[in-house]
């Protein structure tokens, strides 16, 4: 339905705790306490063998395993979520296989750093900009079987050569800290997975301690962390603490911290960064000086644009990629850093109003989800207030929000709000423009989302394998992705994935600055411990069977994803035929 004027659904004001326990703020005096204890640890940590990290990331994963069910479990009942359905699997993947993965990857990494002095990685190529391309995924037979054909590439920046690849990767193995770093980590609210990663990035790649603050929105995964972490806690190396916004400033500037992470909103950011005001006018003058005066890596999300380039699709084609969309904007209820949220559509084409009503019709059969991130029903009223084109999906009961999509977008109105904010709720938005020629839409596709969309983080492309083959078209699809100014560009299928696959670094296009920090700097994750990143490149087949665990409509991801975490745990192929058959029936 279309409606000139849209009504807020009522919902309540978010409570964080939703039957989970979630701990009180840290008291200043043991904020302090265990920094000390982390500023005494960090110089033994600096100097720990290899043999001692791989006991070490061991001991890590092994706790976490003990902790996963329980995890999820409480992660369900804070989202809504009912345990032994399909929607479980959402907190499995978003929560203990990430983390599982990246340790056994990391383990893997470290065993070749002590016997080769080096991380290994896959083939090395160059992409059609010239710049070296290498292959991170699959990185053995078990991940090309059950992903099958999906490939993920590391493309790297201009400058970086086969020589000083070898030589930069794994850099603080080859020249180790002098003195120990303590990191502040401060943790995203919206899945379990992103904390525990970026420490373990942290600790890893970089060698550094970390004191790790979770967000308010989901505290309860913090005892989880100390129950499995608890060796590297009880030597000094990591330390867990509570609180919001208080807490966080009193951290950030606190002398024993010398740097800071965060995994949040660029607003966030900023008030760190710049102080309570934010960037001096909200884009802060070239000379203009930042109060935090230490080093900051971050993360800070995206509006996260699917671009699908006009070609020779079937129905079948076309529903399966709309069903592929839809199910990154359902899933987590929309509580994404890379969830869809612009559909660049080519206009002329028949195809854009069949895709869009694929999409449509696959979140129908989603009943909406509890809105548990705060301020969802703000940005809610403010993006669709007084917009003529609106459309509803699902009738939202209390707490929740319904699917919403957003349509008529003028491309050229670059003040849209739609184009500068990222929704984080269950907000969809639809723009069109140039033609159904897939080289002249391309060629305004890419401008438009470089130049208009706030965010540097993910973007989708949906195309044709024939337009790939095609001599004419072909080479203009990879121009265009090497053209996309995003840290990571997935073809055909969900960024997400790369996330939780781990190999790949996961950050935003390098080159934003404090001054105008868009989806943040630096990269997470990346176990081959690559260095001169410019951007990831992950290629799905156009459709696939069975269908990717994450589709919406999967009757069995709840048996196969938790089945997935058991195998990453030791990389072996004890867990495949389960995780195969229960594939097979979804």
């Amino acid at each position: 339905m279309s409606t000139p004027a849209v009504r807020m659904p009522e919902v309540s004001s978010p409570d964080f705790s939703r039957g989970v326990d979630s701990p009180p703020p840290t008291p200043q005096s043991e904020m302090d306490a265990a920094i000390r204890r982390l500023r005494d640890g960090a110089p033994a940590f600096a100097r720990l063998s290899v043999d001692e990290r791989i006991r070490l990331c061991e001991d890590m994963q092994r706790g976490y395993l003990r902790v996963a069910e329980r995890s999820v479990l409480a992660g369900c009942r804070a989202k809504g979520i009912e345990p032994a359905t399909p929607a479980e699997a959402e907190e499995w993947a978003t929560g203990p296989w990430g983390v599982i993965r990246q340790l056994r990857l990391l383990r893997e990494s470290l065993q070749a750093i002590r016997a080769e002095g080096n991380t290994r990685i896959g083939p090395v190529s160059r992409a059609t900009d010239g710049r070296l391309s290498v292959r991170v995924f699959p990185g053995n037979a078990i991940d090309g079987l059950l992903f099958k054909n999906v490939t993920v590439d590391v493309r790297m920046q201009a400058g970086v050569t086969e020589e000083k690849l070898a030589d930069t990767r794994a850099g603080f193995y080859k020249r180790p800290l002098q003195e120990g770093v303590v990191v502040l980590v401060l943790g995203a609210g919206n899945i379990a997975s992103i904390p525990p990663m970026d420490v373990i990035t942290k600790m890893f790649n970089e060698g550094k301690v970390c004191l790790l603050k979770t967000s308010p929105v989901n505290a309860y995964i913090g005892p989880f962390v100390e129950e499995a972490f608890a060796e590297p806690i009880r030597r000094g190396f990591l330390a867990v603490v509570y609180g919001g916004a208080e807490e966080g400033s009193y951290l950030t500037q606190h002398a024993g911290i010398d740097e800071v992470h965060i995994t949040g909103s660029d607003s966030t950011h900023d008030a760190i960064v710049w102080g309570p005001g934010g960037r001096p006018g909200g884009s802060a003058a070239p000379g203009s000086q930042p109060l935090l005066a230490k080093p900051i890596t971050s993360e800070l999300g995206n509006i996260s644009p699917v671009i699908v380039v006009p070609g020779p699709y079937s129905e079948k084609e076309l529903q399966f990629q709309g069903e592929d969309a839809a199910s990154y904007v359902v899933m987590n209820a929309s509580f994404f850093c890379n969830a869809a949220k612009m559909l660049v559509l080519p206009k002329g084409w028949h195809g854009s109003d069949r895709f869009v009503q694929a999409v449509k019709n696959a979140c129908r059969g989603v009943p909406p989800r509890r809105a548990y991130y705060p301020g969802a029903q703000e940005r809610w009223r403010m993006l669709t207030a007084g917009r003529a084109q609106v459309e509803t999906v699902g009738t939202a009961g209390p707490g929740a929000l319904p699917w919403t999509f957003v349509s008529g977008l003028d491309d050229g109105d670059r003040s849209d709000p739609l184009f500068t904010v990222e929704p984080f709720c269950s907000l969809v938005s639809e723009v069109r423009l140039g033609s159904a020629d897939p080289v002249e839409f391309l060629s305004r596709a890419v401008d438009f989302v470089n130049e208009a969309l706030w965010g540097t983080l993910s973007a989708t492309l949906v195309v044709h394998p024939s337009s790939m083959r095609d001599p004419v078209i072909g080479p203009v699809i990879e121009q265009a992705i090497a053209r996309l100014r995003y840290g990571f560009v997935s073809v055909n299928g969900f960024s997400g994935l790369g996330f939780v696959f781990a190999a790949p670094p996961w950050g935003a296009y390098p080159g934003s600055t404090l001054h105008d920090i868009q989806s943040g700097r630096g990269f997470v994750h990346n176990t081959a411990m690559l260095e001169g990143v410019e951007k990831v490149v992950m290629r799905y087949p156009l459709t696939s069977f069975p269908k990717p665990g994450y589709f919406v409509t999967h009757r069995t991801a709840h048996k196969v994803v938790p089945r997935i975490v058991a195998m990453e745990e030791k990389g072996g192929w004890g867990h495949v035929p389960g995780i195969v058959l229960n594939a097979m029936r979804g």
